[in-house]
């Protein structure tokens, strides 16, 4: 329909993320989408059914605006039962529509026109269109390739009055790179003496891999009392479409996430959050899930040793980078479009996490997906590029 207004965007140069290109190059092209992140298996059928009893039990009307008590205190539980972190269930955890939600309204809550804010590139595309929608800049600091390690150093050169926040995302979505304790501590040492607050993207928590363990920030004294914590029920249980998260931070800042959040979605379906709070009483179907997701990498990985890419590690998350140098010299979105469309594999190229474009010929596969999905994309990929 056209219109007859002359549109002045805010944002000329926004275009559409990566993840949704990719996504409809693959459904157009017939190709297996390995590309955007979310599995193509079922999610365990008992939760279904308690979200069928609860409806039909008449929980359908708006719960509180923090999330559900019964939520909630599951979400304090587990916290406390991972991370050694006692936290208030009514003051200090709100649920939200997503993990995307949760950054957007802590970055708005938090963030005026003319702050900074550090993130670490390669960065998850939803960051700094959140930061630039409320007024602030991003500032990049540029984690060493090929490892994604983050250089502390540069970070605190990075530090002016203006900055505002550091936003870390650890496991690392696109790399699969992990933050340590020392880095925690790195942090803890950078912000030490200032207002910043710390942005902690924790929504593969469970997803590590080789018996690695989580370092949260809810379980870092010092960076939990300055640190917004998110967290994902989607990437946890395979329900992404559900778009159910948490936050967990300091009473103080939770009541500033709080006056955005309540103007910005309110609450959450009813019925899933009663759900997902019955459903987290077995611990073990969120500590179960960085061995189902190990197997998963080995097998994916093993596959594709048959073919020219070279696999960068996977230390956590349910994405896989490869270069794939030896293959092309087109560059990764180039490349990308290729693989789609010639030999039926979407991938993302990384130079799209990149605020610069920096391309160093590597590709996200995302390998949640069911065992005959990754053996048809492998088969494709062998075709095509045997050894």
């Amino acid at each position: 329909m056209d219109t007859p207004l002359r549109i002045d965007s805010r944002f000329p140069a926004m275009g559409t993320t990566i993840f949704t290109v990719m996504s409809k190059l693959a459904a157009d092209c017939g190709a297996v989408n390995l590309s955007q992140g979310f599995p193509d298996f079922q999610a365990d059928v008992s939760l279904f059914d308690a979200v069928h009893r609860h409806m039909c039990a008449g929980h359908n009307q708006y719960p509180p605006m923090t999330g559900m008590p019964a939520l909630r205190q599951a979400i304090a539980g587990k916290v406390a039962a991972l991370y050694g972190a006692r936290v208030d269930a009514d003051s200090e955890v709100t649920v939200t529509a997503g993990a995307t939600q949760a950054i957007f309204t802590a970055i708005a809550a938090c963030v005026r026109p003319g702050d900074e804010v550090i993130v670490f590139a390669p960065v998850y595309d939803s960051y700094v269109p959140a930061i630039e929608t409320v007024g602030g800049t991003a500032v990049y600091a540029q984690l060493r390739f090929p490892a994604y390690a983050p250089d502390w150093d540069e970070v605190r050169a990075l530090i002016t009055p203006r900055t505002r926040m550091i936003i870390v995302n650890s496991p690392h979505n696109p790399t699969g790179a992990l933050m340590s304790t020392v880095d925690l501590d790195e942090l803890a040492k950078t912000v030490r003496g200032t207002d910043i607050v710390i942005l902690s993207d924790e929504v593969y928590e469970h997803i590590l891999f080789d018996g690695e363990a989580h370092a949260s920030l809810c379980g870092h004294a010092e960076l939990a009392a300055r640190s917004i914590v998110v967290s994902s029920f989607g990437k946890t249980y395979h329900i992404t479409g559900w778009k159910i998260g948490y936050v967990v931070a300091p009473a103080a800042l939770m009541a500033e996430f709080r006056k955005v959040h309540q103007f910005n979605v309110f609450t959450v379906h009813t019925p899933s959050q009663l759900a997902l709070a019955e459903y987290m009483q077995d611990a073990s179907r969120h500590l179960g899930l960085a061995a189902f997701y190990q197997a998963k990498r080995d097998a994916f990985r093993a596959l594709l040793a048959a073919t020219p890419f070279e696999l960068l590690p996977c230390r956590g998350t349910y994405f896989q980078l490869a270069r794939y140098d030896r293959i092309s010299d087109l560059p990764d979105r180039a490349f990308a479009e290729w693989l789609t469309r010639e030999v039926g594999v979407a991938v993302i190229p990384v130079s799209a996490f990149q605020p610069d474009g920096r391309d160093d010929k590597v590709v996200r596969f995302c390998f949640a997906k069911r065992e005959e999905t990754l053996a048809a994309a492998a088969e494709k990929l062998m075709q095509a590029f045997a050894k």
